[in-house]
């Protein structure tokens, strides 16, 4: 039964962080070239802008969740890399708590923002708004998650007195 929810769980999550952002990010380039073809060659389009501007938002907040699972986001480690292991857990914990509590802030307020956009409609493909924005929440939801698992981590190792 375990076996059976993490491969549901490891496939949800893939679909999130993966799939969808590939399938957007593929979009979003056809769609470019698709647009710079016709506005040279035959007639402007209008709505190549507009679902390329969706799918960026789509590829970049949900390939950022894959960046964080990965551990490849860019950061600038001088100082970090200067001090003691133990210093660097606490530095870890201190920084993720903060985006944890800076995030929890600002999730059920763009949780009802994204929920009000859903009357407005995009200008030419007619998409609801909410769908274009819910890709903040879940980028939210998942750093939450994805943070506070790695505040675990640390406090576990602290407890343990596993420090290296």
């Amino acid at each position: 039964m375990k076996t059976g929810l993490k491969k549901i769980g490891k496939i949800l999550v893939d679909t999130i962080e993966v799939y969808i952002p590939f399938a957007a990010f593929v979009t979003l380039f056809s769609v470019f070239l698709i647009g710079i073809f016709f506005r040279y060659f035959l007639k402007p389009l209008t709505w190549t802008l507009e679902l390329s501007l969706m799918c960026f938002i789509w590829t970049s907040l949900l390939g950022g969740l894959y960046a964080k699972r990965d551990n490849s986001h860019v950061v600038f480690t001088m100082i970090y890399d200067a001090v003691k292991p133990l210093t660097q857990i606490w530095m870890r914990i201190c920084g993720h708590s903060l985006l944890v509590i800076s995030f929890l802030i600002g999730l059920v307020p763009s949780w009802k923002y994204v929920l009000f956009m859903g009357y407005k409609k995009s200008n030419v493909l007619k998409i609801p708004m909410d769908v274009v924005y819910m890709p903040f929440v879940i980028f939210l939801a998942f750093m939450i998650g994805r943070y506070s698992l790695d505040i675990y981590h640390d406090v576990r190792k602290l407890m343990k007195g596993d420090i290296s």
